[in-house]
C-alpha cells in the first residue's frame, strides 16, 4: 500500500517500478493488488487490456484500522498491554515512555 499511496493511480507495472528492492515477482504483486481491491482498499478501472488502480483509503485510515485490529487480536484490546510488551522486549526505553506520557498529557489538556 505504501508504494500505491506514493504513486497514486497506476497499473501493476508502474507500482512494481516504484517499489524498493528487492521487488516481488510481477504475478505476486498483481495477486496482492487484486486482494487489496477485494478488501476495498483499491478500486480499478479497465483501460484497454490493462487495469488502473487507485487507493480508496488513506494511509491514516489504514493505520487506524490496522492498529485497532492488531491490538484487539494480539493484546486483548489493551493498549497498556501493547506498551508493556515493547517494554518487556526492551524496545521502549524509559525516556521514550516518558515522552509518550508527555504527549498524552499535552493531548488531554
Amino acid at each position: 500500500m505504501q508504494t500505491i499511496w506514493r504513486t497514486g493511480e497506476g497499473n501493476v507495472k508502474l507500482f512494481l517500478e516504484n517499489m524498493d528492492e528487492p521487488r516481488p515477482p510481477y504475478t505476486t504483486l498483481a495477486s496482492t493488488i487484486k486482494n487489496l481491491e477485494k478488501k476495498g482498499y483499491l478500486e480499478s478501472l479497465s483501460v484497454g487490456n490493462m487495469y488502473l488502480y487507485k487507493p480508496l483509503i488513506t494511509e491514516e485510515e489504514y493505520k487506524k484500522k490496522f492498529m485497532h485490529g492488531f491490538v484487539k487480536d494480539y493484546f486483548d484490546n489493551s493498549y497498556k498491554d501493547l506498551v508493556n510488551f515493547f517494554i518487556e522486549q526492551k524496545k521502549l526505553s524509559s525516556k521514550e515512555l516518558k515522552d509518550i506520557v508527555d504527549m498524552i498529557e499535552k493531548k488531554t489538556k
